[in-house]
C-alpha cells in the first residue's frame, strides 16, 4: 500500500511539472534553409532577456515560462546568417515555430566560438568530444577525403594500434568494450583493416559524440566508451552530390528530393546514397613501386549506405536505411583476413502536437562475419547477427530535460576456432538484453548543471539484473572557467576472443558470457575467490576543468579512473583439452589528458597529450595488456587563406611510446604423427616456439608525420572542384605492425605514401 502511495505521488508530481512546463512556451525546430536539413545546436534567444535555448541533436528547442509580452527571437549558428522573428506571448500560449536559416558565404570565427561556449555552459559534456564534418576537414586528407577514423586517433584518451589493423582503445577499454551507434543502431566493426579509413562517408554524417567514459544512462551494454553517430537527411530541395576520385579509392554521394519541400506542402521525402571503395591493392603497384610486398598494399574495401527520409513541417521524421560494409586484406604468406557487416533499419522522431515532448524509436537487424587464415595457425571465424530496438521520450522543461526510455538487444553468436591439438571447437549462443533508463538534466541559472541517471539492465540468457546509477555535474565558476565531473557503473555481456600468440591482433571472435563451467570457471585463476555472476563490469570516475582565457583559445584537462572489476579473457594457460576456454580477470586504467585548441582567422591548432596506465590481473600474474601506451601526443595544425579561404594546408604529427608484447624465447622442432604407421624418419618436422614472460617487452616507439594541401575552385553557387594532395609518414619511419613468430617476417605500418585526388560537388 505504501509503494502505491509513493508511485501515485510521483505521477502527480510529474504531471504537475509537465503541465506547468506548457505555460508560455515557444517550441520548434531549426533547419538549413538551402537543403531543408535539421540543424542541431542553434542558439535560440529572446533578445534582451535571459530566456533562450540550444536546439538539440535533432534541431528541436523549447523555451518556457515566458512572461506575457512581445519579443524578438534571434536564431544563430556558426556559418549561417542570423534570423530574427517577432512573437507575441499571451496567456497560456504555445507557439510552434519552424526556423530556417541561410548559410553565410563567409565563415565568421567569432560566431563559432560563441556557439561552442553556449554548449559548454548548458551541457555537462564530461569526457565527450563532438565531431562534425567541418572538424574532420582540418585533418590531412589521406586518401583524398578526411575520415572519421583519422580524426578519432587525435581525440584525448584514444589509442590506435597504428595505420593498419583498425583497432582503437579508449581509456583502457578494448574495442569490444566500445559501443558504436549509427542512428541508434549498434555497429560491430566500423573501422577498416587499413586504420586510416572508417566505413562512413564524412558527408553523410551530421554529428558524432565520442564518450571516452562516464557516459549517461541512455547508453548501456558496454563498459568503456560510446561513439554516437547521427547521419543527416538527403537534400529536400534539389538534386546534389559529390564525386571523389583519388589514386587509392573513389567515393560517390547522391541526394535529393522524392517529394520536394515547399511552403504549401506539409510533407517532404528525400533520399541519400553513398558508396566508397578502395583499389589500393592494384593502384599501389603503380604509384608505390618501392613497397616491397609483391602484392602491393593488400587492402580492398567497399562501403554502401542508403537512406530515405519522410519529414513533416512540425518536425516529425521517419527514416528507412540500409548498409553493407566489406573489408578484405591479404598478406602474402602471412595472413588472409576479411569481414562483412550489413543491416537494415528504421528510426522515427515523433513530435506530438503542442506538448513539450519528442519521441524517438529505432528498430534494425544486422549481421557481422569475420574470418582469419594465418599461414601458421588453424583458421578462425566469428559471426554475430541480431536485432536492436529502442524507444525514448524527451520532456523539455525549459533549460532542463527529462529522458526516459527502453532498449532491447537480441543476438546470436557463433565462434569457431581450433585448439592447440588442432581439434575444432564451436561456441554458439543466443541472448536478449533488456534495459530501461531515466535521466534528468537540471539547469540552475546556467550556473550549476546536474544530470543524475539510472539504468536497469536485464540479461535474459544469464538471468542477471544490473542496476547502474550514473551522475554528471558541471559548475560554471566563471563564464570561461568550468569544473565538471562524471561517474557511473557499467556492465556488458559480449566477450571478445583474441590470441595472445599474435604480436598484434588481427582477428577477434565474439561470443556472449559463457554459462558452462567447462568454458568459464566460477573463481579467479588459482584462487578460491568466487565470482559474482557472469557479467563483465566496470566503474568510472572522471574529473575535468575547462578554461577559455580568450575567445579563440581553450584548454581542457581531465583525469580519469576506470575500475574493471570483472573481465573475461581467453585462457592463455590452457594446456589440456579439459582446461576451460576462458578465465576471469580484473584490472584498472587511470591517467589524464590535456587538450589545447586555438582557432582564429583561418589558423587552427590542436595539441593533445595523454598519459595513461592500464593493468590486468588474472589471478596468477599482473600484466600490461598489449594496448597499454604510456605517452601519446597528437598535434594538428591547419591554415586556410586566399579568397574565400579556398587554399588550405594542414599537418598532423603523432608520437606514442611502444606497446607491450611477449617475446619469443626459443624455437624447437616438433613432429605430430597423423597415425601409428607414419614414417617419422623421412617426415618433415614443424617449427614450434616457447614464449617468454607475458608482455614483459615493449615494441619500439611509434611516430608519424602527415601533411596535406587542398585548393577549391568555385564554379558557381552550387558547383565546386577541389584538388587535394597529401602525404603520410613523410620521413618514412618503419613502425612495426605484425610479426610472424615462426618465420620472423615483419609487416610494417604504412611507409611514406602520397595521395592526390579530385572532388566535384554539385
Amino acid at each position: 500500500m505504501t509503494l502505491k502511495k509513493h508511485a501515485l505521488a510521483l505521477c502527480l508530481c510529474l504531471f504537475t511539472l509537465l503541465s506547468n512546463a506548457q505555460n508560455f512556451v515557444i517550441k520548434g525546430f531549426t533547419y538549413d534553409e538551402s537543403t531543408g536539413e535539421s540543424l542541431p545546436y542553434c542558439a535560440v534567444q529572446l533578445v534582451g532577456t535571459s530566456f533562450g535555448a540550444l536546439s538539440d541533436a535533432t534541431g528541436a528547442f523549447l523555451i518556457n515560462k515566458i512572461p506575457v509580452g512581445t519579443y524578438v527571437v534571434k536564431v544563430s549558428l556558426l556559418g549561417y546568417n542570423d534570423l530574427f522573428d517577432t512573437v507575441n506571448v499571451t496567456g497560456n500560449t504555445t507557439l510552434t515555430k519552424r526556423y530556417s536559416i541561410s548559410p553565410l558565404s563567409k565563415t565568421l570565427d567569432a560566431v563559432q566560438i560563441k556557439g561552442e561556449n553556449t554548449r559548454k555552459e548548458q551541457e555537462t559534456r564530461t569526457a565527450v568530444i563532438s565531431v562534425t564534418p567541418k572538424d574532420m576537414s582540418k585533418m590531412p586528407a589521406i586518401g583524398g577525403q578526411p575520415d572519421f577514423a583519422q580524426y578519432l586517433q587525435v581525440v584525448p584518451g584514444i589509442v590506435s594500434t597504428g595505420d593498419q589493423g583498425g583497432q582503437l582503445y579508449v581509456r583502457g577499454g578494448t574495442p569490444i568494450q566500445n559501443m558504436l551507434l549509427l542512428d541508434g543502431i549498434i555497429l560491430f566493426n566500423p573501422f577498416h583493416s587499413i586504420g586510416i579509413f572508417s566505413v562512413f562517408d564524412m558527408d553523410i554524417m551530421s554529428s558524432a559524440d565520442v564518450y571516452t567514459g562516464g557516459f549517461g544512462a541512455e547508453f548501456g551494454g558496454r563498459i568503456s566508451s560510446v561513439m554516437d553517430i547521427k547521419t543527416r537527411d538527403g537534400n529536400k530541395k534539389r538534386l546534389s552530390g559529390k564525386i571523389d576520385v583519388s589514386n587509392i579509392g573513389a567515393q560517390m554521394l547522391l541526394e535529393g528530393p522524392l517529394l520536394k519541400l515547399k511552403e504549401d506542402r506539409k510533407t517532404a521525402i528525400s533520399f541519400i546514397l553513398s558508396g566508397k571503395g578502395s583499389y589500393l591493392s592494384q593502384s599501389s603497384k603503380i604509384f608505390y613501386p618501392y613497397v616491397t610486398n609483391e602484392d602491393g598494399l593488400p587492402y580492398n574495401f567497399l562501403d554502401l549506405y542508403g537512406k530515405v527520409t519522410l519529414s513533416t513541417k512540425n518536425g516529425t521524421k521517419w527514416n528507412i536505411f540500409g548498409f553493407n560494409y566489406d573489408d578484405r586484406v591479404k598478406y602474402s604468406s602471412v595472413a588472409d583476413y576479411g569481414w562483412n557487416n550489413w543491416g537494415v533499419g528504421t528510426n522515427l522522431l515523433l513530435v506530438p502536437g503542442n506538448a513539450p515532448t519528442t519521441i524517438e524509436a529505432a528498430l534494425a537487424y544486422s549481421k557481422y562475419t569475420s574470418k582469419l587464415q594465418d599461414a601458421n595457425f588453424d583458421p578462425r571465424s566469428s559471426s554475430m547477427d541480431g536485432f536492436t530496438f529502442n524507444l525514448g521520450f524527451n520532456y523539455y522543461l525549459g533549460k532542463s530535460l527529462l529522458k526516459v526510455g527502453v532498449d532491447v538487444v537480441g543476438y546470436n553468436t557463433n565462434y569457431q576456432y581450433y585448439t592447440i591439438y588442432h581439434s575444432q571447437r564451436k561456441i554458439e549462443d543466443h541472448t536478449t538484453d533488456l534495459s530501461v533508463y531515466i535521466k534528468y538534466k537540471y539547469n540552475f541559472r546556467n550556473k550549476l548543471l546536474i544530470e543524475p541517471g539510472f539504468r536497469l539492465q536485464y540479461y535474459y540468457s544469464l538471468g542477471e539484473v544490473s542496476p547502474e546509477p550514473r551522475l554528471a555535474i558541471k559548475y560554471n565558476i566563471l563564464n570561461n572557467l568550468r569544473l565538471k565531473l562524471a561517474a557511473g557503473m557499467y556492465s556488458q555481456n559480449l566477450v571478445a576472443v583474441s590470441s595472445d600468440q599474435d604480436v598484434v591482433n588481427l582477428f577477434t571472435g565474439f561470443t556472449s558470457s559463457p554459462m558452462e563451467n567447462n568454458l568459464l570457471p566460477n573463481t579467479l585463476f588459482n584462487s578460491d575467490k568466487e565470482i559474482r555472476g557472469r557479467l563483465q563490469k566496470a566503474q568510472h570516475a572522471i574529473l575535468g576543468l575547462e578554461y577559455d582565457p580568450i575567445s579563440s583559445l581553450s584548454f581542457n584537462l581531465e583525469g580519469y579512473f576506470k575500475n574493471f572489476s570483472q573481465l573475461i579473457s581467453a585462457n592463455r594457460y590452457k594446456m589440456l583439452e579439459e582446461d576451460t576456454e576462458f578465465i576471469w580477470e580484473k584490472g584498472y586504467a587511470y591517467g589524464g589528458d590535456i587538450s589545447v585548441k586555438y582557432e582564429n582567422n583561418g589558423v587552427y591548432i590542436w595539441l593533445v597529450y595523454s598519459l595513461g596506465w592500464v593493468k590486468r590481473n588474472d589471478g596468477k600474474i599482473t600484466y600490461f595488456p598489449h594496448f597499454d601506451r604510456r605517452h601519446n601526443i597528437n598535434l594538428v595544425a591547419s591554415y586556410a587563406f586566399g579568397k574565400r579561404r579556398s587554399w588550405e594546408i594542414n599537418a598532423r604529427w603523432n608520437f606514442g611510446t611502444g606497446f607491450p608484447f611477449t617475446q619469443t624465447q626459443a624455437y624447437y622442432p616438433h613432429y605430430d604423427p597423423a597415425n601409428i604407421a607414419d614414417d617419422y624418419v623421412s617426415s618433415n618436422e614443424d617449427v614450434y616456439f616457447f614464449l617468454s614472460d607475458f608482455n614483459k617487452s615493449r615494441l619500439p616507439n611509434y611516430h608519424r608525420l602527415d601533411l596535406g594541401a587542398k585548393k577549391k575552385f568555385f564554379l558557381g553557387p552550387r558547383h565546386s572542384l577541389e584538388l587535394s594532395l597529401s602525404m603520410t609518414n613523410l620521413y618514412n619511419y618503419k613502425n612495426v605492425f605484425y610479426v610472424n613468430r615462426t618465420t620472423n617476417d615483419i609487416i610494417y605500418q604504412l611507409p611514406f605514401l602520397y595521395y592526390f585526388g579530385l572532388t566535384w560537388k554539385f
